[in-house]
């Protein structure tokens, strides 16, 4: 956090101090979570659906927090009283941003592969200069103002993740860490059930781009029509990546080992070809990476550099194609941090590309806020991992039903179905094979990521 006063935080959020001196510093964590609190710290009390985050400012206050951003005043420590404390976070963090005149900021975007993209740019610009990036997905109203209050005098660069389930709210995060570069990746179904529409979609994620300066770079996926459209009335600069032979920064030749990990070369118009080799399994990663370079190199990172990144950095954030391999000879692939139709197509593809010597077994559960497309999408998955070569599928949760359904229906390999993680764990267990290669992929709230760390050996974690 950038040093301030309670006195300029009140006069940024409109907020009436309690019990404090204007005076008073904040110069360490702002957070959400009381116990994160250090002294110096500014606590943000937030109404949860199932806790009221004010109840817990005696333990912020304990563990050295200065004050509380709340809705009402609490006893322990000055309180900064506003109507809407997650309104008043947005100002805070603004406020921070415009204290760091010199600080470079990348905006991402995408249906999918926003957080692969988010830890692979943070990896490359921080060799150039001290980079702050989300923790995990923080790419919502909270999660941007907490990645953004982290910045602190000496920050080069932070690159901000920007999530959406509706028009507008790009637009509001885009007013509290105003983007000089944006990466638009992809345009697909998350979330469509909340949307209402793929056009939609495209409408909200189309806001990241529409809010750079007329000097800022819009980066966007050449190979993806509705994310190449967004070009069309932009006023800043537009570079296009892909494999289209219409893109500014093109990938041709691409080739993938053993382990699925692609290769390509990078072709520049008027420039020397350069060869790039990624550490990330499926052949996804070369859009994501082509992205990376492009806005690396807009803020000032050599080329070379940041290629050699690229061939090194593999997943920073837990549950994304992590790779294990047990002693006994199978390989997990824990890629069950969230899950959209698009996203498991790519990590059913990735799967099939990878050179294996026993079977390919996916372990799929289910995709959420798909409305009514739900059940012919989870079809739809079951049949693209038959078509794929997939030899065994496990279903796990009720949505999975119509997955295990599609895939019978396109495909001679085995069907599996288990009612939760521990029904899926045992049947994993007793049907796994040395040379096998297991693949894990679904949406959060299936809990998939756990049952991938049972299997890989990482830990129980919670079960269903």
């Amino acid at each position: 956090m950038i040093r301030t006063t309670l006195g300029e935080l009140a006069s940024v959020t409109g907020a009436r101090l309690v019990g404090g001196d204007t005076d008073t510093v904040v110069d360490a964590t702002v957070t959400t979570d009381s116990r994160e609190c250090v002294p110096g710290s500014l606590y943000v009390a937030r109404r949860g659906e199932h806790a009221d985050g004010h109840d817990y400012a005696p333990g912020a206050a304990a563990a050295g927090a200065v004050a509380v951003l709340g809705e009402r005043p609490v006893d322990v420590v000055p309180t900064l009283v506003v109507e809407d404390v997650q309104v008043a976070f947005g100002k805070v963090a603004r406020a921070v941003v415009d204290r760091a005149p010199g600080l470079r900021i990348v905006g991402v975007t995408g249906s999918s592969g926003k957080t692969t993209v988010k830890d692979l740019l943070a990896a490359v610009l921080s060799t150039s200069g001290p980079t702050i990036a989300p923790v995990n997905s923080l790419n919502g109203e909270i999660g941007v103002p907490l990645t953004v209050c982290r910045i602190d005098e000496a920050t080069r660069y932070l690159v901000a993740e920007m999530g959406a389930r509706g028009i507008g709210h790009i637009s509001y995060l885009t007013g509290i860490a105003p983007p000089q570069v944006a990466i638009v990746l992809n345009v697909g179904l998350a979330h469509v059930g909340e949307f209402g529409s793929v056009d939609n979609i495209a409408l909200a994620k189309s806001e990241l781009p529409r809010s750079l300066p007329p000097d800022g770079l819009a980066v966007l996926n050449r190979d993806d029509a509705r994310v190449a459209a967004m070009a069309e009335g932009l006023s800043c600069r537009v570079l296009t990546v892909g494999e289209h032979e219409d893109a500014d920064l093109r990938a041709v030749d691409v080739h993938l080992d053993a382990r699925g990990r692609a290769s390509y070369v990078l072709v520049r118009r008027g420039r020397p070809d350069v060869e790039v080799t990624l550490a990330q399994p499926g052949r996804h990663q070369v859009g994501n990476s082509l992205s990376v370079l492009a806005a690396a190199t807009e803020v000032g990172v050599p080329l070379e550099r940041a290629v050699e990144v690229l061939a090194t950095a593999g997943p920073a954030s837990r549950w994304r194609m992590e790779v294990t391999e047990r002693a006994d000879g199978v390989t997990v692939v824990n890629d069950a941090y969230n899950a959209n139709p698009d996203s498991v197509r790519a990590a059913l593809r990735a799967l099939a590309d990878m050179e294996v010597a026993g079977r390919r077994v996916a372990v799929l559960g289910g995709m959420l806020e798909l409305g009514d497309a739900s059940a012919e999408q989870h079809r739809s998955i079951g049949a693209v991992a038959a078509q794929l070569g997939v030899d065994v599928v496990l279903g796990v949760g009720d949505l999975a039903h119509d997955v295990v359904a599609g895939f019978e229906a396109h495909a001679a390999g085995e069907a599996h179905w288990a009612g939760d993680t521990d029904a899926a764990y045992e049947q994993l267990e007793s049907m796994l094979r040395p040379g096998d290669t297991v693949l894990l992929k679904s949406s959060r709230d299936a809990g998939l990521r756990w049952l991938g760390d049972r299997l890989s050996g990482i830990g129980e974690g919670p079960t269903t």
